[in-house]
Parts: C-alpha cells; sequence; structure tokens
C-alpha cells in the first residue's frame, strides 16, 4: 500500500506539475494519517476518525493571501482567502485571522455563492444586530497575544454545495520603533494546507532603509524567540529585494514546504524588521495636501541616570515557571544597570517585602550580588496585595527623591510585575487607580507588565496610562523571560526627558500629543496635525528637551511642497492604489483616535467620557476605522454583485483583463465595456487648454470672450466651483516649461492633472493625468488612458478615446470634456498636458464659480465708444464692424473691461475661434484677482469664493 502511494505520487510528477490544491488534499488527508512517505513528512501519527472526517467534510481553503503596502512606517493590510465546499451539501466555513490589536479594520468583504456581502462601519449600539455576519472578539483579554497581543477577526458562514466563499478583510496600523527596528508581523494561521499561499510586503520610506531583515517564523508558544537557536535565516521560500528606498518581500512557500513547517496549517508569524535613516536631529517631518508627522528619534546621545524600583508579585500563583522566568530575567537587568543609576527591589504577597529599607542604593557590583540573592530566595506564597505593593514603592520612591540631592534629568520609575488579581487590601480597582495616581502625582512614571490568563489587564493598563507608563501582557507558556528582557531593553536607556515639540498655533491645529516625559533609546516620538495656513512656504519647529549633560532646543524650518518627495503617487512596485491615500492623513487620524481612546479609559468624568466616546466615534466613521466605539455591519449588495476583488481591472481594446497589482483590494465599479460608446457628444468653446488659454462661450450673444492666465508652476487653478449647490468642483494643476527662444514670456505652464470631484448624490473623484486616470466613487479603479474604455457607474459616466480625450458626464446634466496633448518628441518649451472644455453645463447652479464657471449663467455686453464719450451697446450685426476700433469695451457686472479682437485656435488647432480678449490676467473681467482662484491642493473644494473646504 505505502509503495503504491508513493508510484502514484511519483507519477503525478513525471507526468507534470500537480495541481497545488490537490496536492494539499493529498498530504493531509491521506499522508499524514500514516507513516510519511516522502522525506519532508517523516513522523507518524495516529488514526483519528474524527480527524479524518473532519477534514472530508469542512471546506477546502484554496487561496490565502496577505498583501500589504508600508509608507512611512504607516501599513495598509489586505488579507484574501477563499475557500471551496466541493460537497454535496452546505458546509459552514470559518474565515479567522489574528491582527495586531494596535491595528483597526478598515473594510470587510465576503461573497458567498452569487451573493456579496460589504462591510459598514457604524456606531456601536448597546446591542449587536443578532444577524451579523462578522463578529469582531472584543479585546480585553487577548488570546495568544504577545506582548500587547492580538485580536481574532472571526466570520462563519455556510457555502452553498459545489460553490465557494471568498474573504477580503482590510486593516491598518501604525508601526511603532522598539529596540531601533520597526517590527510588521503577519499571522499565517489558516489550519490547513493551502494550495495557493502568498505574502507580499512592500515598504517605502523616502529616508532611506536599513537593517532590514526577514528571521524564521515564529510559533505561537515560544514568541519570545521563536526561532531555533543559532538560526537567522528567512523562512523557505522568502525573497527579498529592496533599493535605497524600495523594499519588497514575498513569502509563497508549496504545499510541501508548508509540510516541512507545520502540517496542521498553523505555520507561526511572518516578521519583518527594519529602521530608517536619519540625518536631521529635529527629526523627519513629512508634509502632504494640508497634514504633517513628525518623527523624532534622536541617536548617539548619553543616557540619563535613573532611579528604578522594581515591585514583583510572589503570591502563591507565581509558583513553578512563572516566578523561574522572571528570576532569570531580573538577573540579567540587573547586570544591564549602569554605574549612575540607583534601584531597590520589592516583593509582595500577602506582606510587603523591602530589599533594602527607606532609600535606594547605588548601582556596585556588592550591591548586584546581594539583589540576586535577595531575588534568588523569593518564593511564592500568600495573596496579591497591589495597592499595598504599589504604595510602597511609590512612597520609597518620593521620599529617596525629596531627601537625595539627584540630578535634575535623572529619570525616576518602577517596573511593576504581577500574574493576578488583587485578593489582599484594597481590591477595588477604581480605589487602587485613584491611590496609584495620588501617590505618584506626576513626579515619575510606572510601567506594568502582566503574566498569564488571570491578569486583570485592563487595570494594569489603565495604571500605566494614567501614569506615564507603558503596560505588557504575555502568555504563560511564552519565553516570558527574554520578553521580560526585552521589555525592559525598551525602556532601560533613558536619553531624553521632557520632550516638548511646538510648531507655530497659526500654522497648525489639531496637534497629537506633544509632550513626552522621556524618550528611551530605540523608540520614536510621533506627531501628526493639520495645517491652516496655507500661505506659508514652510513649517517652522522647535523641539526642546533635556539631557544627561544640558537642555537642548533644536529647530528648523520644513519646506512645504505641495509635489513634494511624500506624494508617493507612480512610485515603481507601489502601483495598488494606496500611493494615492494621502497616508499621512491616515496617520493623523488613526493616532487621535487612539487617543481620544486612551483619553476615554483615563477619564473618570461621565460627561467627559461620553464627549470623548462621541468624538472618537465620529473620527472612526469618517475614517471607516472599528474602534471599541464603532462595529462592521455587513449588507447584502445583490444577488448579481460581482465578487470581491483584489486586483484592479484596467479596460483594453481585447476586453477585461488586463491586471494591475492592488493592495488594497477594492473591486473595479461594475459597467466597464469593451468598446467607447459611438454617440459622441458635442463639446463647446467654453474651455482652458494649451498655455493656458481661456476662451468663454456666449451663444446667445453670437461672441466669445477669451484672455489668459500666466500663473506659476505647480499652481492649482478653480476652473469650476459649484461644491455647494450641484456638488461639482474642477482643479487643474499647473507645470512649467522653458519659454520658447525671443518670446515675451519667463517660462510656459500647462495643465498637467484635472480634478473633478462630485459629492452629489454621493462622494466621487476624479484624477485625471495624460497617462491615467483614477476614478474614486467609494470603490478605487486605475484607468490608462492610452485604451479606449467606458465605465458608467450610478450618477458618473468615464468614456476614454484611446490617446485623445477623456469625456466625463455627471448624473447626465454635466459634461466636461478633457483634450490629451502627449508629443512623442517635444521641444524643451513643451510639456505633456491636458485642455478642459466643458461640453454641457446645465446641471451647474447660476451660483456656479470659478475661472470658467462665474460665466456660464451670465450676461456679458459688448459696447462701443463714441465720439461723445457715451457708451453704445453693440447688436447682434454690428460685431463685424466693431472688429477694427481698439476702444471696443466689455460690460461684465457693471464692470467695464477694454478688450480687443483675436483669433484663437483650439482642440488640437483644428478649430479657429473669434474672440474678443482681456489682457492682464482677465483683470476685471473675473471676479477678484488671479490669487482668488488658487486651490490649497487638488481636493480642495472652496464654497464660495475666497473661502476654502476640502471633499
Amino acid at each position: 500500500m505505502i509503495l503504491w502511494l508513493w508510484l502514484c505520487w511519483g507519477f503525478s510528477i513525471s507526468a507534470g506539475q500537480p495541481d497545488s490544491e490537490l496536492m494539499a488534499r493529498y498530504l493531509e488527508e491521506k499522508l499524514l494519517s500514516d507513516y510519511s512517505i516522502v522525506e519532508q513528512v517523516a513522523r507518524r501519527v495516529p488514526r483519528q476518525a474524527k480527524f479524518l472526517q473532519r477534514l472530508e467534510t469542512r471546506p477546502r481553503m484554496s487561496e490565502f493571501t496577505v498583501k500589504s503596502t508600508i509608507i512611512s512606517r504607516y501599513a495598509f493590510t489586505t488579507v484574501s482567502c477563499t475557500m471551496v465546499n466541493s460537497g454535496s451539501e452546505a458546509r459552514e466555513a470559518v474565515f479567522e485571522m489574528q491582527i495586531p490589536a494596535a491595528a483597526f479594520i478598515s473594510n470587510f468583504t465576503m461573497s458567498i455563492g452569487n451573493k456579496t456581502y460589504y462591510g459598514e462601519v457604524t456606531g456601536k449600539e448597546k446591542k449587536n444586530s443578532s444577524d451579523d455576519k462578522a463578529r469582531h472578539k472584543k479585546p480585553p483579554s487577548p488570546t495568544n497575544g504577545r506582548e500587547n497581543g492580538y485580536e481574532t477577526f472571526k466570520a462563519s458562514v455556510f457555502i452553498p454545495r459545489k460553490m465557494q466563499a471568498r474573504f477580503l478583510l482590510h486593516y491598518e496600523e501604525l508601526l511603532q520603533r522598539r529596540l531601533g527596528k520597526y517590527e510588521y508581523t503577519v499571522s499565517i494561521r489558516p489550519q490547513q494546507l493551502v494550495g495557493r499561499l502568498r505574502v507580499e510586503v512592500n515598504i517605502l520610506e523616502n529616508s532611506g532603509i536599513i537593517a532590514l531583515e526577514v528571521p524564521p517564523l515564529r510559533n505561537s508558544k515560544h514568541k519570545g524567540n521563536g526561532k531555533v537557536e543559532g538560526d537567522v535565516s528567512p523562512p523557505p521560500s522568502t525573497v527579498v529585494g529592496h533599493t535605497k528606498t524600495l523594499a519588497k518581500v514575498t513569502f509563497n512557500p508549496s504545499v510541501v514546504e508548508q509540510t516541512r513547517i507545520a502540517r496542521n496549517g498553523i505555520l507561526g508569524d511572518f516578521i519583518i524588521r527594519y529602521d530608517v535613516n536619519r540625518e536631521l536631529s529635529v527629526g523627519d517631518v513629512q508634509i502632504l495636501n494640508g497634514y504633517f508627522v513628525h518623527y523624532f528619534a534622536p541617536t548617539d546621545l548619553p543616557p540619563l541616570p535613573k532611579n528604578v524600583v522594581f515591585v514583583l508579585d510572589s503570591s502563591a500563583s507565581m509558583v513553578g515557571t512563572k516566578l523561574k522566568q522572571t528570576k532569570e530575567a531580573l538577573f540579567t537587568i540587573l547586570q544591564d544597570l549602569r554605574p549612575e543609576d540607583h534601584f531597590n527591589i520589592i516583593g509582595f504577597s500577602n506582606r510587603i517585602k523591602v530589599w533594602q529599607q527607606d532609600r535606594l542604593v547605588p548601582v556596585t557590583p556588592n550591591n548586584i550580588r546581594d539583589a540576586k540573592k535577595y531575588i534568588h530566595n523569593m518564593s511564592p506564597t500568600g495573596g496579591t496585595n497591589i495597592n499595598g505593593a504599589i504604595q510602597t514603592g511609590a512612597k520609597l520612591l518620593n521620599d529617596y527623591i525629596a531627601q537625595n540631592d539627584i540630578d535634575a534629568r535623572s529619570v525616576s520609575l518602577i517596573i511593576f510585575l504581577t500574574d493576578g488579581r488583587p485578593t489582599v487590601g484594597e481590591t477595588q480597582s477604581s480605589k487602587i487607580l485613584s491611590n496609584t495616581k495620588d501617590a505618584i502625582h506626576d513626579k515619575f512614571c510606572l510601567f506594568t507588565i502582566g503574566i498569564g490568563n488571570d491578569v486583570d489587564h485592563k487595570l494594569l493598563e489603565r495604571m500605566a496610562l494614567e501614569n506615564c507608563g507603558m503596560t505588557r501582557h504575555f502568555q504563560e507558556d511564552e519565553d516570558a523571560a527574554s520578553l521580560l528582557k526585552g521589555f525592559y531593553d525598551e525602556i532601560g536607556t533613558p536619553l531624553l526627558s521632557d520632550i516638548r515639540v511646538d510648531y507655530p498655533e497659526d500654522n497648525v491645529e489639531q496637534v497629537t500629543q506633544n509632550f513626552f516625559p522621556n524618550y528611551f533609546n530605540g523608540s520614536e516620538i510621533i506627531i501628526a496635525g493639520k495645517l491652516i495656513n496655507h500661505t506659508s512656504d514652510s513649517l517652522h519647529v522647535e523641539v526642546t528637551a533635556s539631557n544627561s549633560k544640558k537642555y537642548i532646543l533644536l529647530k528648523t524650518d520644513v519646506a512645504i511642497d505641495l509635489p513634494s518627495r511624500n506624494d508617493i503617487r507612480g512610485v515603481p512596485g507601489l502601483e495598488d492604489g494606496k500611493g494615492d491615500k494621502n497616508y499621512i492623513e491616515r496617520a493623523w487620524s488613526y493616532l487621535t483616535i487612539k487617543e481620544l481612546l486612551n483619553s476615554h479609559l483615563k477619564s473618570d468624568d461621565n460627561q467627559e467620557k461620553d464627549y470623548l466616546m462621541e468624538k472618537a466615534k465620529s473620527m472612526a466613521l469618517a475614517y471607516n476605522f472599528v474602534t471599541p466605539f464603532t462595529v462592521l455591519k455587513m449588507r447584502e449588495a445583490g444577488v448579481h454583485s460581482e465578487p470581491p476583488q483584489e486586483e484592479f481591472i484596467g479596460p483594453s481594446t481585447d476586453g477585461i483583463g488586463e491586471k494591475l497589482q492592488s493592495l488594497q483590494g477594492h473591486k473595479a465599479p461594475p459597467g466597464i465595456r469593451r468598446q467607447q460608446d459611438k454617440q459622441r457628444i458635442k463639446v463647446s468653446k467654453t474651455s482652458a487648454d494649451g498655455d493656458p488659454h481661456f476662451v468663454i462661450d456666449f451663444p446667445s450673444n453670437k461672441f466669445s470672450v477669451c484672455f489668459n492666465i500666466d500663473g506659476e508652476p505647480g499652481d492649482i487653478l478653480r476652473l469650476v466651483s459649484d461644491h455647494k449647490e450641484s456638488g461639482v468642483t474642477v482643479n487643474g494643476q499647473l507645470i512649467g516649461a522653458p519659454a520658447p527662444p525671443n518670446g515675451h514670456k519667463k517660462h510656459r505652464t500647462y495643465f498637467s492633472t484635472i480634478t473633478i470631484l462630485s459629492n452629489k448624490p454621493e462622494r466621487s473623484y476624479l484624477e485625471i493625468t495624460p497617462k491615467r486616470i483614477i476614478l474614486d466613487d467609494g470603490e478605487r479603479l486605475l484607468l490608462s488612458c492610452d485604451r479606449t474604455a467606458v465605465v458608467r457607474s450610478k450618477s458618473l459616466e468615464v468614456s476614454i478615446a484611446a490617446n485623445s480625450n477623456v469625456t466625463v458626464t455627471i448624473r447626465d446634466t454635466i459634461s466636461f470634456v478633457i483634450l490629451i496633448h502627449r508629443y512623442k518628441k517635444p521641444a524643451p518649451y513643451q510639456r505633456n498636458h491636458l485642455g478642459f472644455y466643458i461640453s454641457n453645463s446645465k446641471g451647474l447652479s447660476s451660483d456656479s464659480h470659478g475661472l470658467l464657471g462665474q460665466f456660464l449663467n451670465h450676461e456679458v455686453k459688448l459696447l462701443q465708444e463714441s465720439l461723445n464719450t457715451s457708451h453704445q451697446q453693440v447688436g447682434q450685426n454690428q460685431t463685424e464692424a466693431l472688429k477694427p476700433n481698439p476702444t471696443n469695451t466689455l460690460s461684465v457686472k457693471g464692470r467695464l473691461i477694454p478688450v480687443v479682437w483675436k483669433q484663437r485656435r483650439i482642440y488640437n488647432g483644428q478649430q479657429e475661434v473669434d474672440c474678443w480678449f482681456a489682457k492682464n490676467n482677465a483683470d476685471k473681467l473675473i471676479d477678484g484677482s488671479y490669487r482668488d482662484y488658487l486651490a490649497s491642493h487638488p481636493f480642495d473644494t472652496g464654497t464660495s469664493f475666497g473661502m476654502v473646504n476640502s471633499l
């Protein structure tokens, strides 16, 4: 029998490459129930009828893919999973994914058979609906957690016979720097062998990537080290490649390679660690589209002296491994104390035992030796008096600070460790918190550590939060000794204290936390905010702090440059839509929501808690984050909806099928056609094209008016502004080029980008360049300008004539045509650019504005200057007679503007237009001046003339 199986498997390989899904089924159902035939699965497992029955009846996972984009420490992750029910009856499928507790879920989609369900983030109600398709485990008691732990996302559905289910989960997180590196972790625990398993991580750090490493997979039960001693190689099938600023890491194990790691599909944690270059002492300030994020992580500073009290649980529940590992960790930590440090140790159970009464001792060889003896002799006994231990430690440290001439810039802290809940003395959590806060009184920080499943994690977390510290939670079956040592390493080397980061008040608003009591070596301080002064060309930054030698003040001015290096659209390897998201804005929202949640947790005032909850909820809804105050509800999208996609679909002349990588995972909107509609939309003369030359057609008056705008490269012009009424805004961004030889201009400008925004009946926008189009109406689609296609949604249609023009129709009452000007061999003064034409303006209101929009519903009169200086209105038949008269005048809203006769060519020079030309940047012709029409960014939807808003 064994020989026959070996021959069959060998024949399938020699005949051709075996299907990966069949291979997974074969190995799991056949080979793993008996002696292994191949070397990769060389061990015996007992036959278990229930196990085999479960294998036969549960749906098969055919695909498990994780795609992630990390842009400047901010990570977008998409998990895709496909399960197939090949049985003869409906079967239950469970999609389960562990995600970092610090991450926010931002979307979830699933397709079961021919039905699709989309997640909608809503405010959390007191009682969740019983028919929710996805249930999110709350974070208070993370299972299988390391340090701050993981949360488990779980969705359970029944798959009809002979059909499949597709799950698509999105989450976001801001990576934290610890021990000098950022760590990105993906949990790979599909619970079975998978035919197609792939992890792909793309990293972009404009500062430069250094020290990139991919350690071996980390097993859930040994997350302390996660590797065989001496083994530092990446997991099998891992490919790592990177340039100075870009990195791509893939993990794509075959079924046989999966069996080498784990036969049950629980492979472990796939980890990527890296750091970035740091050049400026004041830190790395990144600015994009009105938001900034500031990363501050100075190095090469002497460590501050510290005064530390270790408060260790020695109650009966610590017996065995927990106390043994705690002792091992403390032995190593004591050895790492510096000569300028002072310390003491407190053990607590029913009784409080202080090693050195009423003092902290300096670090000397004798004191370290005696401290190790004291720790070695600690024995587990009695209950847990948490309140008494904290009060004793706080009094000891307060008295030492008050009675000794300690260095004013030294750092004082308590490190508190327990494995249980309070059972002796004060046991009420609210009283313990209040007593702790009163005892510490903002004079030093408290760091808490919980071990095991019985610990009151909420109590320890709040104790640390309220007293400027951090908390960690370790599982009992983890390598607690190395984890404890790792946590101490994070806080054991303070470099700065009392750090304050300031920005000009008239330049910024809604800035996140900007004062920090301590900065520890290997960590990072992150501040984010919004820019409000859009006229300023720089942001002033000041950092004040103290270190062991002196107080320091760092200053710099950071250039605010809209098309700056932080706009990463078009970067090779990131053609997935993430580059078009304002990752800096999302990092700001992430930090702000986290701070609101922490403030809510710390507050004892019900009114304040309600305010913080509503504010956090409102912001989470705006950015589609699942938080403790929001919930993900599933909505059916209809029987005939397309299944969720993880790839963009770009239309081509050969039909649908060209695929561009997408880490975002939105599906392409329905309605993509193979051919452009035959019906062509009539284009009017009203336009902005070329250098740019503006033409406004007045059909009822049977004449046209034209003018030029001499803008600056980078300027964003508001062409149409009707956001308040029709909801439509059109902005055009200028690009510069040298002037032609012997010309009168210092430079030329053209439109490089046209942005069309609409917020009725729902939010959508188009961003058009000569090469590509981004359409986002809730789902992002990337289209190429060199392929003919038509895309329709509920209220929007985009028609592309390859390499020629793009027609945008909104609600069938507003139409714009964008001409594409591209040069095969451009002259030095030529640039690929766009022309903007208004084809149908019926849907725009009478209050529309902008350089073109203000003329769509207003009359303009042409006047002739007579000999007696009285104005005479020109009739339609008199226009020809006025051409040579240099004193012709336009009357616009009571303003008189001298004009001259000119001819303009539009539509790529195919049509000639006679027009009355207004000089001097359309002075008096347009309302206000040219600068009143400058938008602060491409998505600026100024609600009225002179006002600024954002969609």
